[in-house]
């Protein structure tokens, strides 16, 4: 148990890391309404998630301490829907609700796409 926990614990600080970077380096270069950065980390964590997933059913490692470091750790730490959920909060309360309707159904259809296509390429991966 002491082992998985500190695999999550290290995939996941390596994924709030990226996370930070990748979030804040888009909110600096787009600063709109549109919570961009929350959105863009969600999408591709999502597509990461899913490849990351399709190659360990693939390899038969489902069960393995790779899960706990990528999956539970990286992806976790990585994305980000509580904070998905809170700009959603604020968007509503700011009476932002066409941007906020926009952000809900982006998020649910492209990630839920992302997964899918991520498992698509972990069948092309060598």
């Amino acid at each position: 148990m002491i082992k998985q926990i500190a695999l999550v614990a290290l995939g996941g600080s390596a994924g709030s890391v990226l996370r930070y970077l990748v979030s804040t380096g888009i909110v600096k270069r787009f600063p709109f309404t549109f919570p961009l950065g929350t959105f863009i980390v969600n999408i591709t964590g999502c597509l990461v998630i899913g490849f990351l997933l399709g190659l360990l059913i693939r390899h038969s490692l489902q069960n393995g301490e790779l899960k706990f470091l990528l999956i539970t750790g990286f992806c976790g730490g990585y994305t980000t829907f509580s904070a998905f959920s809170s700009e959603n909060l604020q968007l509503f309360q700011s009476g932002n609700y066409w941007t906020l309707a926009w952000y809900i159904a982006g998020s649910v259809l492209l990630g839920l796409i992302a997964v899918w296509s991520g498992t698509l390429l972990s069948k092309m991966a060598a």
